[in-house]
């Protein structure tokens, strides 16, 4: 019997990887040893050096035309926010002035004098038409300016009402009167002072941002600077070149946009400063006289429609008087000839108040009519008042405007080429550095 022999155990082996595949394992060590020996010795330190200088002077080209696109964008958003205040305040002013043309051609009794109606629809046309243009150039407003448009048509209706009533000779019509002067003190008004004081927060806001636009470009300019500087003194100590020329360049070109870039920006924000406190503040103080001598005005002939119980009327009066002389101050210099020209309408209210008070009320309503014989009149002394402030606040409102938007001019050259130097001065370093470079090779 023959004896069969067994065959040895078969053994595994693993399969030989196809030729031309690469390790993924060994890639990695491979590539980080590669990016690491880029860096090594002297040329590798030169271009870890190009690689910061250049970055950093592109940050700072951005820095630059940031800083100047936010001081630029502050006084844009400013000279617009003031704009709208003028429009809110100017609301205000035309709602005011309608109510004294209202009460004043109450007083004449039947038909009020064409010219004074005439003012009343125009005065209450341009405070819809600026209502209309406040709601566009601002939608955060747009919800108030609808409320107080709504309180207007309720006004509106009850001046009419007081009209109507007034032609007939009916004492009915004096209570409406009273009634659309409530809606507009309580109910009109309240909305208008609010809008005020929304814009007002809003211009100083951007008044207060015009001077953040700086920080950008002298952090930026001195860290670009260092850069520059620590590159060119490890240069001179490797190489004992003292002066890298395109370097040098690259780093006076940052120097020279971050003195010329923040002496712009300082100046713009210095020139936003002195509107704010000049221009920009006689604007509102003398919108603000306007608006009470309008106030003070309505309450000299609800005074006389009162026939002796118009006390709270008269201290209403005295009231916004000193407003107006307290605004009329505070806006010293603009303003020197209205002080006088208020002065001669208070002068003409006592005359109407001592004629009222002496038993002669006829006298005294054709004094505030404009009708009395006597050689001053109300009419005639509040229009001056009235003419002569329109067209100083129209005159200090334009000067504001005009200064915001000469400062916004100062700083837009810097603004466009503050990314385009950035890019240039990195371009510089990576051109100087290749000439050192080169030796190396």
């Amino acid at each position: 019997m023959t004896q069969t022999q067994s065959a040895p155990p078969a053994t595994w082996s693993p399969p030989a990887p196809p030729t031309g595949t690469a390790q993924p394992a060994a890639q990695a060590p491979s590539r980080r040893n590669a990016i690491a020996q880029w860096f090594q010795g002297t040329p590798g330190r030169m271009r870890a050096f190009l690689i910061l200088a250049a970055v950093v002077s592109i940050l700072f080209g951005i820095a630059a035309a940031q800083g100047h696109a936010q001081s630029n964008g502050a006084l844009e958003r400013a000279e617009a926010n003031a704009a709208q205040l003028v429009r809110i305040q100017g609301i205000h002013t035309n709602l005011v002035s309608a109510n004294a043309d209202a009460t004043n051609a109450f007083l004449v009794g039947g038909l009020e004098p064409p010219v004074q109606r005439q003012h009343f629809v125009d005065s209450m046309a341009a405070a819809a038409r600026l209502i209309s243009e406040a709601s566009t150039a601002q939608p955060a407003d747009q919800n108030v300016l609808g409320q107080l448009n709504t309180t207007l048509i309720t006004y509106n209706g009850l001046i009419e009402q007081a009209r109507a009533n007034n032609r007939q000779g009916l004492p009915i019509g004096s209570q409406y009167l009273r009634d659309a002067n409530s809606v507009l003190q309580d109910d009109s008004l309240p909305l208008v002072n609010a809008l005020v004081q929304a814009n007002e927060k809003r211009v100083d806001d951007e008044f207060s941002g015009v001077g953040r636009g700086t920080i950008w470009v002298l952090v930026g300019g001195l860290l670009t600077l260092a850069v520059f500087v620590i590159t060119l003194r490890w240069l001179a100590r490797r190489t004992h070149r003292y002066l890298n020329i395109p370097i040098v360049v690259g780093a006076a070109l940052a120097l020279i946009v971050t003195i010329l870039g923040g002496v712009s920006l300082s100046s713009a924000s210095s020139a936003a400063s002195d509107t704010r406190s000049d221009a920009y503040a006689k604007t509102l103080a003398l919108s603000t006289a306007r608006i009470a001598a309008y106030d003070a005005r309505s309450n000299e002939s609800l005074t006389l429609i009162a026939r002796g119980s118009g006390d709270a009327f008269d201290k209403a009066f005295n009231t916004a008087s000193a407003t107006v002389d307290d605004q009329l101050g505070k806006s010293s210099g603009t303003t020197d000839g209205l002080q006088g020209l208020w002065s001669d309408y208070k002068a003409v209210h006592k005359k109407v108040r001592d004629t009222d008070t002496s038993g002669n009320w006829d006298e005294a309503v054709n004094i505030a009519v404009g009708t009395s014989k006597s050689e001053n009149n109300s009419v005639e002394t509040f229009k001056a008042f009235d003419t002569q402030s329109a067209g100083q606040l129209q005159s200090t409102s334009d000067d504001v405007s005009n200064k915001l938007s000469d400062a916004r001019s100062s700083i837009r050259f810097f603004g466009w080429l503050g990314l385009p130097i950035g890019i240039l001065a990195a371009l510089l370093v990576a051109w100087g550095m290749s000439q050192r470079l080169e030796e190396y090779r």
